[in-house]
């Protein structure tokens, strides 16, 4: 009896499985490939249907000014400018699941010192639509740096044109993007860098969920999507691996200092409901090398172009001085600072560092940005 029952269940995976799949190649010669090529993101029809409830998102699509939402050929894409025309320009760019809000205490205090500062949803997150036929890699998310900065008026393109300051999975995009135009680079600076945590922090259950082939797609979707839901005891959607070290829980974090009873959790949980392609997004980004370290590749690219910048009589446009900022937290559980800096030595040679550690968790970018920003500014002022 209890055979039968474990047939039949297992029959009926198997069965609907295979009807997506099916589904998928009729829909595919029936259909304009375009139809299917991204998820639009629900949260720019919900606000903008909502004024009358405003103030009732944790995320508003007003939330900072100069905001702008772009077609491209990947989806829309939600980008908010603002500061001084004339100031020294910042891109600013976020962590693996918490849009760009998070980063709005320190978008502000660099725009309190002078700074044109542009800070964007990545794909699938926010109200940035979602690609659903590539892999989300530094390919995907290099283009996607590129597509923001060509939507601005002003010239952010050319030799040494803006500071890149990446936190967490933004670290490694940052690098990614660094490792192949190094020349447009004032300066970089990586907050709690993604890239090389080491894969031994991932659990055998989170490894066996995000790349087994025995899991249908649909059930694996389904279950990630359960466990980032914000709640007590639960990995938050930013730390995948639940510890129990933080000094703080990090869906406990005020999002920002205007907003101080919205916290990190509350977004994340809005966006799952507003953005329908952002459980793929996270997924697909956990699989490449931007957050677990797999590839070192583009971090000795990197290194690379930072070495030409010091050896040359006329350097080459970009990163002057050859030297980039590493910001770490004293307790970060997930980014963890005496393993980040032991295994940078492997892909970065010393003279291509400075360092700078701060008191706090992971959260250090979203809880203490100003502190962040104020940091990264010294550090400009001395080096660039």
């Amino acid at each position: 009896m209890e055979f039968s029952i474990v047939y039949t269940l297992a029959l009926a995976v198997v069965c609907f499985a295979l009807c997506k799949y099916l589904s998928s190649i009729i829909r595919g010669r029936n259909h304009l490939p375009e139809e299917y090529t991204f998820t639009p993101a629900k949260a720019r029809h919900i606000e903008t249907r909502g004024k009358e409830g405003r103030g009732t998102s944790p995320y508003l699509i007003d939330a900072f000014p100069g905001g702008r939402n772009f077609d491209t050929v990947y989806g829309a894409i939600q980008v908010f400018e603002w500061g001084p025309e004339e100031g020294e320009k910042v891109l600013m760019v976020h962590g693996l699941s918490t849009p760009c809000i998070a980063l709005g205490n320190m978008a502000r205090e660099f725009v309190s010192k002078g700074y044109r500062v542009m800070i964007f949803d990545l794909f699938g997150r926010g109200y940035s639509d979602a690609p659903n036929d590539v892999k989300y890699d530094a390919r995907l998310y290099t283009t996607q740096v590129l597509l923001v900065l060509s939507s601005s008026p002003l010239a952010w393109t050319g030799a040494s044109a803006f500071h890149i300051v990446g936190y967490s999975l933004g670290g490694s995009i940052a690098v990614a993007f660094g490792a192949y135009h190094a020349h447009m680079l004032r300066s970089m600076t990586l907050v709690c860098p993604g890239g090389l945590i080491r894969k031994s922090l991932m659990s055998r259950r989170s490894q066996f969920l995000y790349s087994s082939g025995l899991i249908p797609e649909w059930l694996r979707i389904r279950h990630i999507r359960s466990s980032l839901e914000p709640r007590n005891g639960a990995p938050c959607a930013d730390v995948p691996e639940e510890s129990h070290h933080a000094d703080i829980d990090f869906d406990d974090v005020p999002i920002t200092a205007d907003q101080p009873r919205v916290r990190v959790g509350d977004v994340v949980k809005w966006q799952l409901e507003a953005n329908p392609g952002f459980v793929s997004a996270y997924l697909s980004t956990i699989r490449s090398a931007l957050v677990y370290r797999r590839h070192d590749r583009v971090w000795r690219m990197l290194s690379g172009e930072l070495a030409r910048r010091r050896g040359m009589n006329a350097p080459s446009p970009g990163l002057p001085g050859g030297r980039i900022l590493l910001i770490l937290a004293e307790r970060d559980v997930t980014v963890v600072k005496d393993d980040t800096i032991e295994d940078i030595q492997t892909v970065l040679c010393p003279e291509d560092v400075d360092m700078h550690v701060m008191k706090g968790g992971h959260e250090i970018a979203v809880s203490r940005g100003g502190n962040v920003a104020s940091a990264a500014i010294q550090y400009w002022n001395r080096k660039c």
